[in-house]
């Protein structure tokens, strides 16, 4: 009996070494959590490397998670939507001093672009201390999406005229971009708030937006509202705190809690649900969202629209010298 159960033990201890060792030839990569468009967009950039599911370790961490992870040894690179310079890598590069940034390579980036939203974006080298050229890589853009069901016309119109004109009050990098020049960037094909539309018309702006259809009314308007964000370790928790403190200062009866979450494919999905009233987002979600394609395929979102632009998001894709990567290539 003792003899059948220690080897019954060494073969089970065998068992586990060889997956172990087999799970150790992989890269840990930090793909981003589960339903959120970074996790979407790092499947379709190591897709156009050639890289499948099984082929690395997915580690399924907001950036913040994941930059500790790089920063432990215990992933080896993580992805990442950022604006830039991006706080979180900077954090890092203060904290290990050997960050790596990849570039994109010609091929990938055109794979990339026909199969997404996404379009090629240069990361300047002068953009963090560490680069020593420039990155090539992919952008969108980062907006703001609202429910039709609880964000009347006079609220949609208060809180794009707000986000413009108070963005100065806001002390996050990204808020500069938030300004009259950019706030369509995003748009395109995408229904619009009709209280945002008319603020941007009276600003002189050309709306040209299919404009949503609203059942939200003044006269029954709620109290509160919930703005879904991003991960703390992100670029959206923080700024949208603050975008929800400014709104709270000059809207009269209204008060705007950010909460954390998986970002644009949750928040979407929250407000097609009815579970929140704001949601920052990629557009290139916003757009699968309203038109009922892949993650939202059955499950379209007819209540939201586009409020305004926020900022330029940019695939941001980091490991260390230690890694000994220096392409995703180096991967297959």
């Amino acid at each position: 009996m003792r003899k059948n159960l220690f080897r019954f033990t060494t073969v089970l201890l065998s068992i586990l070494f060889l997956l172990t060792a087999c799970s150790g030839d992989k890269t840990n990569i930090a793909i981003g959590p589960p339903a959120s468009e970074t996790n979407s967009v790092s499947k379709i950039i190591l897709g156009a490397y050639g890289l499948e599911d099984g082929d690395y370790n997915e580690y399924q961490e907001g950036f913040g998670d994941a930059a500790d992870g790089v920063q432990d040894g215990n992933i080896d690179i993580s992805i990442g939507i950022l604006g830039l310079p991006a706080a979180s890598i900077e954090s890092l590069q203060a904290s290990v001093g050997d960050v790596v940034m990849i570039s994109l390579s010609d091929d990938a980036i055109a794979k990339i672009e026909e199969s997404s939203g996404y379009r090629r974006h240069t990361i300047p080298k002068d953009t963090y201390d560490f680069l020593e050229s420039d990155i090539e890589t992919v952008t969108a853009y980062a907006i703001l999406m609202g429910n039709t069901d609880t964000i009347d016309e006079e609220l949609g119109y208060e809180l794009a005229k707000i986000m413009i004109e108070k963005a100065n009050e806001n002390t996050h990098a990204q808020a500069k971009q938030m300004i009259l020049e950019n706030a369509l960037r995003g748009a395109e094909g995408l229904p619009i708030h009709p209280g945002a539309k008319r603020y941007y018309e009276e600003q002189g702006l050309t709306v040209n937006n299919l404009v949503a259809e609203i059942t939200a009314k003044d006269s029954s308007r709620k109290s509160e509202f919930i703005l879904g964000t991003g991960s703390q370790g992100g670029t959206y928790y923080p700024l949208g705190g603050e975008m929800a403190s400014i709104w709270n200062k000059y809207l009269d009866g209204v008060n705007v809690t950010n909460t954390e979450t998986g970002a644009s494919v949750e928040n979407l999905s929250s407000i097609r649900d009815g579970h929140m009233d704001l949601g920052m987002t990629v557009h290139v979600p916003a757009l699968q969202a309203v038109n009922g394609e892949a993650s939202f395929e059955g499950n379209e979102v007819p209540n939201a629209a586009f409020i305004g632009h926020i900022y330029p998001e940019v695939i941001q894709i980091v490991t260390r010298e230690k890694s000994g990567i220096k392409s995703l290539d180096d991967l297959k």
